[in-house]
């Protein structure tokens, strides 16, 4: 089973005088790569939360917010001028430090720095925000999951229909193998039999000409690129978090395939080659995706 890492979770849990939201989304990474932006209330759990997503999720760019609203009748929500001067005051530092521009737009860049909201109503945190902002990130990532389960079918029947589809090409190449031999035999010879006043020992060339085409011979590629398939699709069916082995395997198949190409010498073997290519690449940019 494949699971995909691009997700999206969302769940808010209500208190009596509160209201904790969490938002998490991922996308593709060679490992974890983990931002979460969390209210000030929740400080003291940011390791145990930033744990909790690390062993739910295993791989991806992964962005987190969680936050705190007040829900009692008069919205007490103000910004939090002394810090947005804090924050400015070091973009104009570094700015000047390093020789850049300023923001052509203060209050979007400001407006994504955590804590620019406060509110006198949720100054502080009980062991009851805690466990309601856990429980909000458990369900917000059980969400997410579902989602990467949903994108992870779609995979397998992506992967599905492009391995049989480079299994189906493999499988018209040997009608032109025998052809293939008799015109580079046929070739050699007729370039042989036009050069003027030659001599030459037929059995000799024979001999040669047995060792040039065993040269040619694929017989090793199409058994090698055919077991390749078979152990894409068994990793694909098995655990997951295969998205590297798949990879892997990918690029294995890659090489059996170029390999055909190279010693083709034919046609319309070639353009059977140059379609296997085009699955496979297709298979390459959809394995990036996978956990």
């Amino acid at each position: 089973m494949l699971l995909s890492m691009t997700g999206f979770g969302k769940s808010t849990v209500e208190l009596p005088n509160k209201k904790i939201t969490v938002e998490i989304k991922s996308l593709n990474s060679k490992q974890l790569d983990l931002s979460l932006r969390l209210s000030s209330l929740l400080r003291e759990k940011e390791m145990d939360m930033r744990n909790h997503i690390s062993r739910t999720l295993e791989r991806g760019k992964v962005e987190a917010t969680i936050y705190i609203e007040s829900v009692q009748g008069e919205s007490t929500m103000q910004f939090n001028i002394p810090l947005l001067k804090a924050y400015k005051s070091q973009i104009d530092e570094m700015a000047s430090q390093l020789g850049l521009q300023a923001p052509a737009d203060w209050y979007s860049l400001l407006m994504r720095f955590p804590d620019v909201m406060k509110s006198d109503n949720t100054s502080t945190a009980d062991s009851c925000d805690f466990e309601a902002a856990e429980k909000a990130l458990a369900e917000a990532m059980d969400s997410l999951m579902e989602h990467r389960r949903a994108e992870g079918k779609k995979l397998e029947e992506f992967f599905s229909l492009r391995i049989n589809n480079i299994s189906s090409l493999l499988d018209r190449i040997p009608q032109y193998e025998s052809e293939r031999v008799e015109r580079i035999r046929a070739r050699i010879t007729d370039n042989l039999s036009n050069l003027p006043q030659v001599e030459y020992d037929r059995s000799r060339l024979e001999q040669e000409m047995i060792f040039y085409i065993e040269k040619l011979d694929i017989n090793e590629e199409k058994q090698r690129l055919t077991q390749h398939l078979a152990y894409f699709v068994e990793t694909m069916n098995g655990q997951h978090g295969q998205g590297k082995k798949l990879g892997f395997i990918s690029q294995e198949m890659g090489r059996e395939i170029n390999t055909l190409g190279s010693k083709s010498n034919h046609a319309e073997m070639q353009k059977l080659v140059v379609r296997m290519k085009d699955e496979l690449e297709q298979i390459k940019e959809q394995v990036l995706n996978v956990l």
